[in-house]
Formats: structure tokens, C-alpha cells, sequence
């Protein structure tokens, strides 16, 4: 079940998706995936991997609020518009903002939501 609203923190190593309406909140945990092999470019794949993990647990989701650290951020955007071009256009903010609990990052989103409300419409299923 998607949600209209998620807030995702980002760093490079995980991720909480956190899907929410005024009456619950729905939270998937995304966790860096590392491949130990010599093989040159593994790194990347990793974090091909990670962030693509982080982009699926969006799907659905009409209004998503990044925040995370600033290069974290940097990165995954980078990586949502060049392969997720789809899911960058429902990514409505993006918050610079240091390892938040549930309860904050909950709150952070819903002012974030409150004084940007309208963006956008609910999806149609």
C-alpha cells in the first residue's frame, strides 16, 4: 500500500523510507548491499544497487521529501535523474540535515508538507 506522502533519509549505507497520513506511518529500512570483489567499479555497483533498492521502496509514493547529508544527497540525486527519471519528478524537496530519529524526521516532513501543500494531486490507481 502506497501512501501520498514519504520522507527518505539518505546516507550512503542506508536509507528509511517513510510513507505517512495523518494517522500512520508506514517504514521500510533500505541497507547497503557490499560486494567484496577485486573487480574495478564494485563501489559503484554497490551503490548502483543501494540507491536503485531506495528508489523501489518510493514506488507509489506522489510526493517524496529527500533529506540526508548534503553529499549523500548529491549523489543519489544524481543518481535518481540520470536512472530514476520517472521517480525524480515526485521528489518534491530536498532537506540537508544530520541522522534524524522516526519521530523527527515524521515531523520535519509533515511542516515540510504543511507549508508546501498543493504541489501535487493524488496518484490515480
Amino acid at each position: 500500500m502506497s501512501l501520498f506522502h514519504a520522507v527518505a533519509w539518505v546516507d550512503h549505507h542506508a536509507a528509511q523510507v517513510l510513507q505517512f497520513d495523518a494517522s500512520q506511518v508506514l517504514a521500510q529500512q533500505v541497507r547497503e548491499h557490499v560486494h567484496c570483489t577485486r573487480q574495478h567499479g564494485s563501489n559503484v555497483r554497490s551503490e548502483h544497487e543501494f540507491f536503485g533498492e531506495v528508489c523501489d521502496a518510493m514506488k507509489g509514493v506522489a510526493e517524496v521529501l529527500v533529506a540526508g547529508s548534503h553529499t549523500a544527497q548529491t549523489d543519489f540525486r544524481h543518481y535518481v535523474e540520470k536512472h530514476r527519471p520517472k521517480l525524480a519528478q515526485h521528489i518534491v524537496g530536498w532537506e540537508t540535515v544530520g541522522h534524524m530519529s522516526t519521530n523527527e524526521l515524521i515531523a520535519l516532513a509533515r511542516r515540510y508538507f504543511s507549508l508546501h501543500a498543493g504541489m501535487a494531486t493524488p496518484m490515480k490507481t
